[in-house]
């Protein structure tokens, strides 16, 4: 399989996913703003949305968006246990945190990057931000090291991803303590970090 991605964005958490599990995975580098992988081809024509990441099965068969190609590589290899068993109440636990990621820590702290955002703007989003991550912290608020409890699963990959977002946007995480021992535990399991320096970033 390859993992169409770019260091250090929203597709480092299948990176990590694939790292986790013991996954061989050829790893394509895409220039985001050109549209080229680092071959030089055109990536429109690998993923018709334009961004990272991409997964390229065996077969040819193109899979895209964070939680689905985390999901769909934890259940190739479900010994690892980065997701529950399809179909129990455990998994869909899961994809609500896959779903909480992508839409209220990934679209909101991405926001972010935008070079047009104004001090105000950024006031603002902040402001949207810290809401959006009060339920994270007081759920870890709950004595657990991981967000299914005590096993790191695709999900931490992921929510991880997002947070280390943060070194690069000069975004503070202290209001938000138990976040930020999160990030910071996440951060030091060799799998995380071995992906990390595998991209260039750590």
């Amino acid at each position: 399989m390859k993992l169409y991605y770019s260091p250090g964005a929203c597709s480092m958490a299948p990176h990590i996913v694939a790292m986790e599990a013991g996954q061989k995975l050829d790893m394509i580098k895409v220039d985001i703003p050109n549209k080229k992988t680092a071959g030089g081809d055109d990536y429109w024509k690998v993923n018709f949305k334009g961004y990272v990441p991409t997964l390229q099965l065996d077969n040819g068969e193109m899979l895209t968006e964070v939680g689905v190609i985390c999901q769909y590589l934890s259940d190739q290899k479900p010994e690892s246990g980065l997701v529950p068993r399809a179909g129990t109440m455990e998994r869909y636990r899961l994809m609500e945190w896959l779903n909480f990621i992508a839409t209220e820590m990934h679209k909101q702290i991405g926001a972010l990057f935008n070079p047009k955002y104004t001090p105000e703007m950024r006031e603002v989003q902040m402001g949207v931000i810290g809401r959006r991550l009060k339920p994270l912290e007081e759920k870890l608020g709950d004595k657990r090291p991981y967000l299914m409890g005590d096993k790191f699963t695709a999900a931490d990959a992921y929510a991880f991803t997002i947070l280390n977002w943060s070194k690069g946007l000069k975004l503070d995480l202290s209001p938000w303590p138990n976040i930020k021992a999160y990030y910071e535990r996440v951060g030091q399991r060799a799998k995380v970090v071995e992906t990390m320096k595998a991209e260039g970033i750590a």
